[in-house]
């Protein structure tokens, strides 16, 4: 999200004439786009934005733009005494704040509403910024912003608000502008995507956005993240198999592998729900890959409880699992009615025995792609080596001398690891439909 939030700040700064610079020494506006998701998140934050003083001290005409959940829907007044040197703070999501002051001469009578439409900040309109205009393969379009399922460990509602659906007519109008730029794939995203159009009485459900995005002439491939298991339906499953632009990777947290725990999460669902959402996302998803999020950890977590979500990521086999170990936030619930009393060290033993479980359930499962031709969707060059992925989201290495942006190519996989593989390059591109 904070990615397809910052390229739309350098539409946004374009449009009024700045250009883009890689280092901040350079720069007349500095704009950070902060994460507080962990405690490790909002100390990296702060520490970048307080190492920006010295250019504000030695540059008073330096305007700097602090942004996302560090600041929250609430706007900056908390952080405004704490740090005077910024000049502007920005809610997520939300580029007005900076625009407003950039142009506070030429539009000091203009509404907030005005302003935003003005200079296109979520109609849709979105223009790439010029060093990434025509390079950008695969890109990230926000559909739900905010979150109102309020997880009992969750930051995201206190900072990134209420959930609320884009129109999805404005949804189009972004897709088919990132297309027309180059761009070949996209990304649907909500904290819980699967609630899109829940607040549209009359508007599409996320199975028929999919429909609807499907139809954009040039677009390769689609995908969607982050699902729920409350929310996942079979519409939606029976959408994913049937639309071949859609790709069968699905992103759907399970979080604890304990019943108890769960319910202090205040997940809504069990154990027992979150195995048949899976036995039943591969039936109607033959052949698709899984990604999950745990959390070890949470207040109360006992050696038992971890256990059990050990034994859960050890039945299920998923290809992906994200793991995180606790860390309270201020303002959550988890923070203000649980005490942290799983000791950092246990935090950090249950993290390790889940990655090393990992890495061998991922090593299983991309070994059954030795020697298959799988099609593959090259999005850019790192380190020699064409960096592609998968219709289920698998990392693929290339090496060619070849210009592969952008294109669909069949590639026979000759190596596997568990978190890549490398392959060698077909011939001919594969034709898309």
């Amino acid at each position: 999200m904070n990615v397809a939030d910052s390229q739309r700040v350098g539409s946004a700064l374009e449009h009024l004439g700045y250009e883009f610079t890689g280092k901040a020494e350079e720069a007349d506006v500095i704009v950070l786009n902060t994460c507080v998701v962990r405690q490790s998140a909002e100390d990296k934050a702060l520490g970048r934005v307080y190492s920006l003083r010295p250019l504000k001290e030695k540059n008073p005409h330096l305007v700097i733009n602090l942004m996302g959940c560090l600041v929250g829907v609430r706007g900056g007044a908390r952080l405004k005494k704490k740090l005077p040197f910024v000049d502007v703070f920005s809610p997520p999501s939300d580029p007005g704040p900076l625009i407003a002051y950039l142009t506070q001469d030429e539009s000091r009578a203009l509404d907030e509403a005005e302003t935003q439409r003005r200079f296109a900040l979520m109609d849709g309109d979105l223009l790439l910024p010029t060093h990434i205009r025509g390079q950008l393969v695969s890109a990230h379009v926000p559909v739900v912003l905010g979150c109102s399922h309020a997880c009992t460990y969750c930051i995201i509602p206190y900072r990134r608000g209420v959930e609320r659906s884009r129109p999805a007519e404005q949804i189009l109008a972004e897709v088919r502008s990132l297309v027309a730029q180059g761009v070949r794939e996209v990304t649907l995203l909500g904290q819980i995507v699967d609630r899109y159009g829940k607040d549209f009485p009359e508007g599409p459900n996320l199975a028929q956005l999919l429909r609807m995005v499907h139809q954009v002439d040039g677009l390769e491939r689609i995908r969607f993240l982050t699902s729920h298991p409350n929310y996942f339906s079979e519409e939606l499953m029976d959408t994913v198999a049937e639309l071949p632009k859609v790709m069968p990777h699905i992103e759907v947290p399970i979080q604890a592998g304990d019943d108890e725990v769960l319910a202090n999460m205040k997940r809504g669902y069990t154990r027992e729900d979150y195995y048949r959402l899976i036995e039943t996302i591969r039936q109607r998803i033959p052949g698709c890959s899984i990604a999950t999020d745990i959390i070890v950890g949470f207040p109360g977590e006992t050696e038992e409880q971890f256990q059990r979500t050990y034994e859960t990521l050890a039945d299920l086999k998923l290809d992906v699992a994200h793991l995180a170990r606790y860390s309270p936030r201020e303002g959550t619930v988890s923070a203000r009615r649980m005490e942290d009393d799983v000791p950092e060290e246990e935090k950090m033993r249950r993290f390790r025995l889940l990655e090393a479980l990992q890495k061998e359930i991922a090593a299983e499962i991309n070994a059954r792609y030795l020697g298959q031709k799988v099609p593959v969707l090259f999005e850019e060059k790192v380190k020699g080596r064409w960096k592609g992925r998968t219709p289920t989201n698998k990392l693929v290495f290339v090496e060619s001398e070849d210009d592969l942006r952008g294109q669909i190519r069949q590639v026979t996989i000759t190596w596997t690891g568990p978190w890549s593989m490398q392959g060698a390059l077909a011939r001919q591109p594969i034709q898309i439909r």
